[in-house]
């Protein structure tokens, strides 16, 4: 079959990038003709703070990737539709903001109904939404000939805005998709620190605030890293961290972290933190695994599905800083720590890529 997906790709950084590069990888290798339409302009930069792109890539770019589209060229939008319509037999639009919608409901027009088109939903709403995101979602959904989703709260979620097409809706586990990055051993293991890391962007449904009060709440001994990119600026959390007496408990690492720094800053900590209020699926389990670090997360989304409670992990309640100290302070019973990281296997991502294949084609 011949596809296009149509998303971000590197120079772009993050997880979505990462995984439409190795979604083509996968394709491809499944003997289907593949090319990923990118961007050369993704966002206007008031839309996204911070950096959008990096400068090396974390894993094998794929070759067949054109950078043909801008947020501010709605011609060019059209003419890449238009183009797609006479080269391939499947459109994946990916979506990873409700932003996305208008350039593709354009290059889906200009695309006319020559090929299947199908909208990869990374999150079907924002976690912080507003009313123009369910509208632009409804209109984006009704437009497509089927829907993915990685969890089932998004694939209801998904039904609820495409009434009467519930069928075309479809459900599979987002897959692994890690960056390059040098092995664990390569840093060598020093113990137990009292250290925990919080690693990813930081946006209010991560719920940094609730670690912090749980931070105070804890082993007073236990120390803290917050390491990513901050939407909208670390003040105020570092206000609270002050107000709370953890200010100097707390080492901020501010901005994105290159995958080549990423053995150093996972060994350089006991276990990470996801303290999420909200999730769909997230690749930051994975990612401490592969470092050989447990994990202490809330029950959110598909977070415990990656998770062996007490084997490898503690799970505890989402939204609930006291449940999240309890945990904190069960990891850190004597030998607990050493235990857990015993238990510790990176993931086999042949499997759900499999399934995710699956689930992305037209039977």
């Amino acid at each position: 079959m011949r596809i296009a997906l149509v998303g971000p790709a590197y120079p772009y950084k993050g997880g979505g990038a990462r995984h439409t590069t190795e979604l083509a990888h996968r394709l491809t290798a499944a003997g289907h003709d593949v090319v990923i339409e990118s961007w050369h302009a993704q966002y206007p930069a008031a839309l996204y703070p911070g950096r959008q792109t990096i400068d090396v890539p974390e894993g094998a770019l794929f070759p067949g990737t054109r950078h043909r589209l801008a947020w501010y060229r709605p011609d060019g939008w059209w003419r890449v539709g238009r183009a797609l319509s006479r080269e391939v037999d499947l459109v994946v639009v990916t979506v990873l903001s409700p932003v996305q919608v208008p350039p593709y409901l354009t290059l889906l027009a200009g695309a006319s109904r020559d090929a299947e088109t199908v909208a990869l939903c990374h999150n079907v709403l924002p976690h912080e939404r507003g009313r123009i995101d369910t509208l632009l979602m409804r209109s984006l959904l009704a437009r497509v000939d089927a829907v993915l989703t990685h969890s089932p709260e998004q694939q209801e979620l998904a039904r609820e805005l495409r009434p009467g097409a519930i069928a075309s809706v479809r459900l599979a586990e987002l897959p692994p998709h890690l960056p390059d990055t040098p092995p664990p051993s390569a840093v060598e293991p020093r113990g137990v620190r009292h250290r925990l890391l919080f690693f990813g962007i930081v946006r209010p449904y991560k719920g940094v605030d609730v670690l912090l009060r749980a931070l105070a709440a804890g082993p007073p001994q236990v120390s803290l890293t917050v390491a990513g990119e901050f939407w909208g600026g670390s003040e105020e959390l570092r206000a609270l961290a002050a107000e709370l007496g953890v200010g100097e408990r707390v080492r901020w690492h501010e901005g994105y972290v290159p995958a080549a720094q990423l053995a150093a800053l996972f060994a350089d900590a006991d276990a990470a933190v996801l303290p999420y209020r909200s999730a769909t699926a997230t690749q930051n389990v994975w990612l401490a695994q592969e470092h050989g670090l447990p994990v202490i997360a809330t029950r959110a989304g598909t977070i415990p599905g990656h998770v062996t409670e007490g084997a490898d992990g503690l799970l505890c309640e989402p939204g609930d800083p006291a449940d999240l100290a309890r945990a904190i302070t069960d990891f850190y019973r004597s030998g607990e720590p050493e235990r857990l990281r015993a238990g510790v296997r990176p993931v086999d991502p042949g499997p759900y890529w499999k399934r995710y294949l699956t689930a992305l084609l037209p039977n």
